[in-house]
């Protein structure tokens, strides 16, 4: 058990690194949260500092959830009686709820797309193609990442269902699962976004008020 709870430790401080944050203060000196959609994202930072600092924040939230699942899980590996994969989504959800509320910066983290596609990088790669495809379809047709991240979360576990029901690839049941949770969650992160999106204030690619 003391590996467990040391897997899910490790995975969830990795997880709750405040890169934004820190990118915000040593690039400007300001806290991205009190600018722009005052979201500790990448897409934030891409507005507010520009393209580069943004990439960087967005490239190094996937990295997070990349690193918590695949390596943070090797914690408990073959000393616990669970099977690799399910250690490894354990340790990915660790690290997606450390994102969005990091205990580095109060509880107010980022909305959890960018460390969640690095947990599926880990875990399956080619579902995250699919998301990717439709993340960027989504974003050309609309050019708001708020649509375009919750249709790609939404996309998850039609895709995992597509592979496991229609072409009967091996979908672990725990991933399977979890795709449908996922999806409610990111949802529920981009709540501010849709109020916005009813509202029809929600910021589009290319405008400067924030995400």
């Amino acid at each position: 058990m003391i590996f467990f709870v040391l897997m899910v430790a490790v995975a969830y401080l990795v997880g709750s690194f405040p890169t934004s944050i820190i990118v915000g203060k040593l690039l400007r000196g300001i806290d991205i949260r009190q600018h722009g959609s005052g979201n500790a994202g990448g897409t934030n930072v891409f507005r507010v500092l520009g393209a580069g600092p943004g990439i960087f924040v967005m490239a190094f939230d996937v990295f997070k959830g990349f690193a918590a699942t695949f390596w943070a899980s090797q914690i408990a590996a073959g000393k616990l009686p669970l099977e690799s994969g399910l250690l490894m989504l354990t340790a990915g959800i660790a690290a997606i709820v450390g994102h969005i509320w990091t205990v580095f910066a109060g509880f107010r983290g980022g909305k959890g797309v960018g460390t969640a596609a690095g947990m599926l990088l880990a875990l399956f790669p080619k579902a995250l193609l699919v998301c990717l495809v439709v993340f960027f379809m989504m974003l050309l047709v609309t050019r708001i990442v708020s649509v375009s991240s919750m249709t790609a979360a939404v996309a998850l576990p039609i895709t995992l269902s597509v592979f496991r029901y229609a072409l009967h690839w091996p979908v672990a049941t725990s991933l399977y699962i979890f795709s449908f949770f996922a999806a409610i969650l990111i949802i529920f992160t981009h709540r501010s976004n849709i109020q916005r999106l009813l509202k029809g204030t929600e910021n589009r690619i290319g405008k400067k008020a924030g995400r």
